[in-house]
């Protein structure tokens, strides 16, 4: 009996690996839910940051740098979107496995084509990011390039699973390639509708959909818009009428209230990542949500 019972705990120990999971620090939410996607059980998700905040913009809180401490990979957007914290928490949290460079540390941008690359870097022109604009999950085809290169990061830090990653990205490839058809059907009667939008963070989504950007509430990137260039911005739109002027959930809806009732074009408010409504609640509703919230301002 003692020998059955030594046996079951010997192959046990052998069933199981010696690292049966990956902490992963997510600096945003769509990380954070296209990790668990790939991982499964095997990774240990922590969000840095929420739909509500602007991942610009965050405190290296105690907490973040708690969580950066204890991770064994660091899944980021990378292209200085999170350059004014995630340097500071890295530092602060001395963990050697997630300093840029190092094996456990992965920028979604590294693996995508990024748009809008500046030709000269002015700070006169507003907050311009120096190798392109970040924010690639707009697109949900980005998602599955940055998927595979997730799961062949996964595999490389924790080999012993690495079968399972490998069948966690063939399973989300499946039913994510199915999604991007469906949205891609729904979305058809908003190719070519006009839009304004509050922010320039939308090129992935504008080229995804076939919108075309008329402008920008923003006169350069970052910089709030003064009463004067509203106005020039009401005078554009009365000569180029938009369907909807699009914001970020986390935005100050100011601007783009001033300017809705005045040009009659709906202010929608999307989600931009997960958690950004109550609807987005995970990377298939944020797709679902967004799709949704444009076709009810386009009058369909």
């Amino acid at each position: 009996m003692r020998k059955i019972i030594a046996l079951s705990i010997l192959l046990s120990a052998v069933a199981v690996p010696a690292h049966a999971s990956l902490k992963v620090f997510a600096c945003e939410p769509e990380w954070a839910a296209l990790s668990s996607e790939i991982g499964g059980k095997l990774v240990n998700v922590y969000a840095a940051t929420t739909g509500g905040q602007n991942p610009h913009q965050i405190q290296a809180r105690p907490s973040l740098i708690a969580k950066a401490r204890a991770a064994d990979v660091a899944v980021c957007t990378g292209a200085e979107l999170e350059i004014a914290w995630m340097p500071q928490v890295a530092k602060q949290a001395a963990n050697p496995k997630i300093q840029p460079g190092a094996d456990g540390y992965f920028e979604a941008t590294s693996v995508v084509h990024l748009l809008e690359a500046p030709a000269a870097l002015d700070r006169a022109q507003g907050d311009l990011h120096a190798y392109g604009n970040p924010h690639i999950q707009t697109d949900p085809r980005n998602m599955l390039i940055v998927a595979k290169a997730l799961a062949d990061k996964f595999s490389e830090l924790d080999a012993a699973n690495a079968a399972a990653y490998a069948a966690g990205y063939a399973d989300f490839e499946t039913r994510w390639t199915a999604a991007i058809k469906k949205w891609d059907a729904q979305a058809a009667p908003l190719r070519g509708a006009p839009i304004a939008v509050q922010h320039r963070s939308w090129i992935y989504m504008i080229n995804w959909l076939g919108l075309k950007e008329i402008i920008a509430l923003e006169p350069k990137p970052g910089i709030p818009p003064t009463s004067g260039y509203l106005a020039q911005v009401l005078e554009t739109l009365k000569k180029q009428p938009v369907k909807m002027i699009v914001r970020a959930a986390y935005e100050d809806p100011r601007s783009s209230e001033f300017v809705s009732p005045r040009v009659g074009a709906p202010a929608v408010m999307l989600p931009f990542t997960i958690g950004g409504t109550d609807d987005a609640k995970d990377l298939f509703s944020l797709y679902d949500d967004t799709i949704a919230l444009m076709l009810k301002a386009n009058g369909q």
